[in-house]
């Protein structure tokens, strides 16, 4: 791709170069949600593209842009996403379109980013090898970590799409049941935890009745975007046995405002780590399809300050997503536009890698100290940001839409404060 021409403020070194190119929506102080697509620290308004018809992007959009979520986008398919995406680097770095570009351009500092899309469905995975092992060892001390089928197939649990929100969207602390002094009490979790996660984003869907195959999985595929699957684990160590998780999950999700395409990720594949044993030949990768993002934690007490406490990379996810969605289908359920697979937690084998405060701390046996707060779960006020950043080559790195909550206190049983 040519070089980003000098007219867009912020893009050298951004994150955002022409390289990268994610979507959002957003809301300007006095207009309705527009889809955008990030240069720098600006957005280019996808429907001034298309109305003015620049670089022929009023006959790839058609009316998709002037909907108020990326939905449209989505259902431009495969090949409308590649020439969208083929035209908009024209219009960012030929010279010849700045005039037009320019007046489509949209100040984000000034904006409110919103829920890019409808989510159809959420389902979570339990796809990193690491993180399976170090709640094992957590809660089965004595026996194998891994239950019998880890190995053999991405474990997953159904999520709540209604509770998903976006980037920024203050996050209520939940309450449920849960174990206290030897009985069972109804209140506010005591130990409310995050996850680090990799959300993959539907934007092609699948035909009812028929598996989507591995080798053709990632064409189903629109885009990345970060996730964190906030867990409350009294709640979800009382409740998810023996069918999972429900109260502790689904009060809320987190997600991106901002999804990365597909195709500004090529220069991060990597293959995944070898699989023993074999899977069954449903789930056989045909080609690798790891990604290598770096990925990091920031906890940021109530009372101020803050630090990174946790680094980690998503290359060693054991399930790749071109098997979590070979897996989904297998069985005859077709994916939706608009379907958000999350990866689940990440981790890494070393100390400081963890995905969750859950592993962490061990449980809370080794509490935190961060900005001068010791932390063993979240409080009231506790803010946690989750980033990833990608190399996209010759030295170039794009730095994926941020995932931020702070905790709010748990309003009370009948919702007026405690």
């Amino acid at each position: 791709m040519a070089p980003l021409t000098s007219w867009v403020p912020g893009a050298d070194g951004s994150g955002f170069p022409a390289e990268h190119l994610p979507y959002g929506v957003a809301v300007p102080p006095d207009g309705r949600p527009r889809p955008v697509v990030r240069i720098g620290d600006r957005g280019l308004d996808l429907d001034r593209l298309a109305r003015d018809d620049v670089a022929g992007l009023g006959d790839v959009l058609g009316a998709a842009a002037a909907r108020e979520t990326l939905d449209g986008v989505f259902a431009l398919g495969p090949s409308g996403w590649a020439e969208l995406r083929a035209r908009l680097a024209e219009v960012v770095c030929d010279a010849g379109h700045r005039p037009a570009a320019e007046a489509a351009l949209v100040d984000l500092a000034g904006c409110t980013m919103v829920l890019p899309f409808t989510v159809a469905d959420y389902v979570d995975f339990y796809s990193s090898l690491e993180h399976a092992t170090n709640l094992g060892r957590l809660f089965r001390p004595d026996g194998d970590p891994l239950l019998p089928n880890w190995r053999h197939l991405p474990v997953a649990y159904h999520g709540r799409a209604g509770t998903v929100v976006v980037s920024g969207t203050p996050v209520l602390r939940p309450a449920g049941q849960r174990r206290a002094d030897g009985g069972i009490a109804f209140g506010p979790t005591t130990r409310l935890d995050i996850e680090l996660e990799v959300g993959t984003v539907i934007g092609q869907p699948s035909t009812p009745g028929r598996a989507v195959p591995v080798a053709a999985a990632m064409d189903h595929v629109f885009g990345v975007a970060l996730v964190n699957d906030w867990s409350a684990r009294d709640i979800q160590a009382w409740e998810y046995q023996p069918l999972g998780p429900f109260l502790g999950k689904s009060f809320a999700t987190s997600v991106a405002a901002w999804i990365t395409p597909l195709a500004a990720l090529g220069h991060c594949r990597v293959p995944g780590p070898a699989q023993d044993p074999a899977p069954l030949p449903y789930l056989r990768r045909a080609e690798p399809w790891g990604l290598d993002l770096a990925l990091e934690v920031e906890l940021r007490p109530a009372s101020g300050g803050g630090g990174v406490v946790s680094r980690t990379t998503s290359a060693d996810l054991y399930w790749t997503v071109p098997q979590q969605i070979a897996h989904l289908t297998v069985n005859g359920a077709h994916l939706r536009r608009g379907d958000l697979l999350a990866s689940g937690t990440v981790s890494g084998r070393d100390p400081g890698s963890e995905g969750s405060l859950i592993e962490r701390t061990r449980g809370g046996d080794e509490p935190l100290v961060v900005g001068g707060a010791t932390r063993t779960f979240l409080e009231d006020g506790d803010e946690v940001v989750l980033r990833a950043t990608a190399a996209a080559g010759e030295g170039v790195v794009l730095t994926l839409g941020e995932v931020a909550g702070r905790i709010a206190a748990w309003p009370g049983p009948d919702g007026a404060g405690t």
